[in-house]
């Protein structure tokens, strides 16, 4: 079998940052998929289960509530190796475009002191697997170490 593209990035040199994984068309629309890196892989550690449920769960209500941007979400979820997360969304986009989207859903989760939304056992298969302080304190450390100043390091892929 063919290596697929993700499996291509050297993650020993991949930084923390907003890059486009792949652009896939459907019909006449492109499909952009952005990889949202917040760990460092193979460097520090992954994040627990408990705060990667909580963000996909804040994200994914905040993304498909934003004005300017819910048409375009179709999916917000976790990487398979939890150092980060997969935003789909219809358009043909670059990282730079995204920045200010991801800037307003980081401070929205790094704020939020709320019921999780979907937290319950009617709503969600494994609600009582949630931790929203340390969803806070990572979102914060996104923002600060992140997307604030973010430069092309963060934005392109690493060769």
């Amino acid at each position: 079998m063919d290596k697929i593209t993700s499996f291509t990035i050297d993650h020993l040199k991949l930084l923390p940052g907003v890059y486009v994984s792949r652009k896939d068309r459907v019909g006449d629309q492109v499909i952009t998929t952005f990889d949202i890196r917040m760990t460092r892989p193979n460097y520090e550690p992954v994040m627990n289960t408990a705060e990667v449920h909580t963000i996909e769960h804040l994200a994914a209500t905040w993304l498909r509530n934003n004005e300017e941007w819910k048409d375009r979400v179709l999916y917000f979820g976790p990487m398979g190796c939890r150092t980060g997360f997969y935003l789909l969304l219809a358009g043909d986009l670059t990282s730079e475009e995204i920045v200010p989207l991801m800037k307003g859903l980081f401070t929205f989760m790094r704020d939020y002191k709320d019921e999780v939304p979907g937290a319950c056992a009617k709503d969600c298969g494994n609600y009582l697997d949630m931790n929203l302080p340390m969803a806070n304190w990572l979102a914060d450390r996104f923002l600060r170490e992140v997307l604030d100043g973010i430069g092309p390091e963060r934005l392109v892929y690493p060769e």
